[in-house]
């Protein structure tokens, strides 16, 4: 995978100001709110920062969580997990693996096969539906 790097100022010029909260200072959106939660389409979850491929919908899942949720990324190198203790919580980050982009966390309570909850922000992804043939 390609690394992604640019100026805080190419990011902000580039991301809308609620996507850039979330991609580049690791907000979140309110639970519930984001365009993708509900999305069942078939098709591929890519960064919204860059466009890389993350996750896939045959493993998106209803979580009840609130946060378009993955039992798996799509392939494991096009994440980055980084152990997050702010807000006085011990979670793991998720972030891309080729910008660096805050896409939400991973939790230990999600389905088999993985027992994984990738908990993202719609605002941290664009949807690519499948082709039809």
């Amino acid at each position: 995978m390609q690394r992604v790097e640019k100026t805080d100022a190419e990011w902000r010029k580039e991301l809308d100001p609620k996507r850039y909260a979330v991609l580049r200072q690791a907000g979140t959106e309110p639970a519930f709110s984001g365009a993708l939660y509900h999305n069942h389409a078939d098709g591929t979850y890519r960064c919204g920062g860059c466009g890389a491929e993350l996750f896939t919908s045959d493993t998106k899942y209803e979580s009840g969580s609130g946060w378009p949720s993955f039992f798996a990324p799509k392939d494991a190198k096009n994440v980055r997990l980084i152990e997050d203790r702010s807000h006085g919580m011990s979670r793991t980050e998720v972030r891309c693996a080729a910008c660096d982009s805050h896409l939400g966390h991973v939790f230990d309570d999600g389905p088999q096969p993985t027992g994984q909850r990738f908990c993202m922000n719609s605002l941290a992804l664009d949807f690519e539906p499948a082709k039809s043939n």
